[in-house]
């Protein structure tokens, strides 16, 4: 379609390097075909108006950006590749399953690490960064966060915005170019299409990469944190994917009735793409998501079969009544205690952060084609299972 941007691999590729100083290894060259087909997408498939174009430009240039860092910073210390990602608890759910209510509280417990959104944004330290002073990664990403609520204010009612709050590892899958958030952000069926036929397990290995690196620098700030609590609906998609790359997780997975969960996720997708867009679909929007989503149920339930010992399930209506109840149960899936100290920890951020100081988020099945009866219909094998 044109256009004054070029939504090209080799625009990308050269602004990148040109914004990192002139660095030029970009790490296992896996990303490669999804970035080159997704570029394709955006420029032909995505509908995007001008702004749209810019800002999908900008964010996959900074994707470039910070691989470029993070592979420069390895090469600088090669021990980053010494460090393991051992016993992490990985949360999953559809989304409005108190995934990130629960991500939240739990990773007020300073012995577990858990991604900021600034770290997920920018995995790799700004190499400008003055020594012991503030680290500018959070300016930027404090200026981000008010830019996507400058452009969709009703985001903040959808999803907590906080640059400064734990977020979800599939920031850190989009660095590998296989997340789905360039779906989430415009109408590409055709490459969503591609992307769900081809083998996520290398963008899981630079998932690894990443977390090491991480990990790595948290310890030189002295947290003290050994295990990491991780959280993502993403992973329903690629259970098998997460299960083998991390040999020792445990997945705790958190559980509503779709009719009360996917209507609101299709109205957050409305949000998202009405930022890049001016022919946004919400029909079009209702049955992408519920097809993406039920889909990725179906291989999660085969996924886990051969493994049930490594899930833990968690009823939302249960976690909403006593979210510490279900945090003991967690914890001792893990094999953690869970001292005074860290419920009292817990407890607090659970008042400070109760789900009656955002905005009601307000949305209608209707709106997106969904009836109660086709929503239950699409999930019956999952809902059959832990709903009733």
């Amino acid at each position: 379609m044109g256009g004054a941007i070029a939504l090209d691999e080799k625009a990308v590729l050269e602004e990148a390097t040109r914004r990192s100083g002139g660095l030029e290894d970009f790490g296992e060259a896996a990303f490669r075909e999804p970035m080159r087909r997704l570029l394709v997408a955006l420029d032909t498939e995505a509908r995007l108006h001008e702004a749209g174009r810019a800002a999908l430009f900008e964010r996959t240039v900074g994707l470039l950006v910070e691989r470029l860092r993070t592979e420069a910073a390895i090469r600088r210390h090669p021990e980053i590749l010494d460090e393991r990602i051992e016993a992490p608890i990985a949360i999953v759910g559809l989304m409005r399953t108190g995934t990130t209510m629960l991500h939240r509280m739990t990773a007020s417990d300073p012995r577990l690490h858990a991604l900021l959104w600034y770290e997920a944004r920018h995995p790799a330290p700004f190499p400008d960064a003055p020594p012991g002073g503030p680290d500018p990664r959070i300016g930027d990403a404090e200026r981000e966060v008010q830019a996507m609520l400058g452009a969709s204010p009703d985001l903040i009612a959808a999803h907590p915005m906080d640059a400064h709050a734990p977020d979800e590892e599939i920031l850190l899958l989009e660095f590998g170019f296989f997340s789905t958030n360039p779906y989430a952000f415009c109408s590409i069926p055709g490459w969503e299409r591609w992307r769900e036929q081809q083998d996520p397990r290398p963008a899981y290995r630079y998932l690894d990469r990443l977390l090491r690196f991480l990990q790595w620098q948290k310890r030189r700030r002295g947290e003290p944190g050994r295990r990491w609590i991780l959280k993502t609906p993403y992973h329903l998609m690629h259970m098998d994917a997460l299960l083998a790359t991390f040999p020792s997780a445990r997945v705790v997975w958190t559980h509503r009735d779709p009719v009360q969960c996917v209507p609101s996720f299709a109205s957050l997708i409305q949000m998202l793409r009405e930022a890049h867009s001016d022919r946004v679909d919400p029909l079009e929007i209702g049955a992408q998501w519920c097809e993406l989503f039920a889909g990725g149920v179906e291989r999660s339930l085969d996924a886990r079969a051969a493994c049930e010992d490594r899930f833990l399930d968690v009823d939302y209506r249960e976690l909403v009544a006593d979210p510490l109840a279900q945090v003991a149960r967690i914890y001792a899936f893990a094999g953690l205690s869970l001292p005074d100290e860290v419920r009292a920890r817990m407890l607090r951020w659970a008042e400070e952060n109760s789900r009656d100081k955002r905005p009601v988020h307000r949305y209608a099945l209707e709106r997106f084609g969904y009836t109660e009866e086709g929503l239950r219909r699409a999930f019956a094998r999952y809902c059959a299972r832990f709903i009733g």
